[in-house]
């Protein structure tokens, strides 16, 4: 696994993905996980942070241990949600650390928002997109789930507008990451999907799909993403994009369609410091 566009880290035998804008900044511990440096077994070899995939629980918290320790990240502080493909964007604050792992979840929630520091957002994924945010004017950050139907149902958008509803964020000084994902040399749709976005009369559609002499296509999640958070108001330098495929990748980094759905998760933390 290489990339040119995403930081490659690899500490006490953990490798982690950060991004270079966000990086940049100081303003957060964040980081998204790959297979390297757990302790989990099987199919879920070795780093997987899902607790709902029949993995062992004490491993997976091992896990956590392992990886927020690399950014110096409190597992206590961390807060997940159940994901569910929708788009629905839930503020949280120092009162729902734990969620999701020493408490009970949220119920379909794929985008979490917070202003607060010691807050740690968990998204989960196994091909999906993942989206990061940060304000570092008014100091908000925000992580989104976005599979193909979060894509459509614009979630990063709609992120972006409860960073604005909530706390005033400018669209123009947020800065944003699209994580590994599965990519179009990978992601074969058909025509259900395609005209789910074709609904989306701003998107340019011959730069996210390409199309295959079998009538159906290769979908760009990473392109469709970008030109969604363009059209909510992200400037383009301000957007670091993926250039790594979770399939092409799947040794490294867990894939649901490479594995055929036997596999973990991979995780994006982001916390303000």
């Amino acid at each position: 696994m290489t990339s040119e566009n995403l930081l490659i880290n690899t500490k006490n035998g953990v490798t982690y993905i950060t991004f270079p804008k966000l990086a940049k900044t100081g303003l957060t511990n964040h980081l998204f996980s790959t297979r390297i440096g757990g302790v989990s077994k099987g199919k879920y070899q070795s780093m997987n942070l899902s607790f709902n995939r029949g993995d062992d629980r004490a491993d997976v918290l091992e896990n956590y241990r392992r990886l927020c320790a690399c950014e110096n990240i409190d597992i206590n502080h961390l807060v997940l949600s159940q994901q569910t493909h929708t788009d629905n964007v839930k503020t949280v604050t120092k009162a729902d650390c734990g969620t999701g792992i020493f408490k009970e979840s949220f119920t379909d929630i794929d985008g979490l928002i917070t202003n607060e520091r010691g807050v740690a957002l968990v998204t989960q994924y196994a091909d999906c997109t993942p989206l990061v945010f940060l304000d570092p004017i008014k100091k908000v950050i925000a992580t989104s789930h976005a599979g193909w139907r979060g894509t459509v149902k614009q979630i990063g958008k709609k992120t972006v507008e409860k960073m604005q509803q909530e706390f005033g964020c400018n669209p123009s000084d947020i800065l944003a990451g699209i994580g590994p994902c599965i990519k179009d040399c990978c992601y074969e749709v058909d025509d259900p999907v395609y005209n789910a976005f074709a609904k989306l009369s701003y998107l340019d559609l011959r730069r996210i799909f390409t199309e295959k002499p079998n009538g159906k296509y290769m979908l760009n999640l990473v392109e469709a993403n970008k030109q969604i958070l363009l059209h909510a108001g992200l400037k383009e330098s301000n957007i670091d994009l993926s250039d790594i495929c979770t399939s092409c990748n799947s040794d490294t980094l867990h894939s649901h369609r490479a594995s055929k759905g036997e596999r973990g998760n991979l995780a994006l933390i982001i916390e303000l410091k």
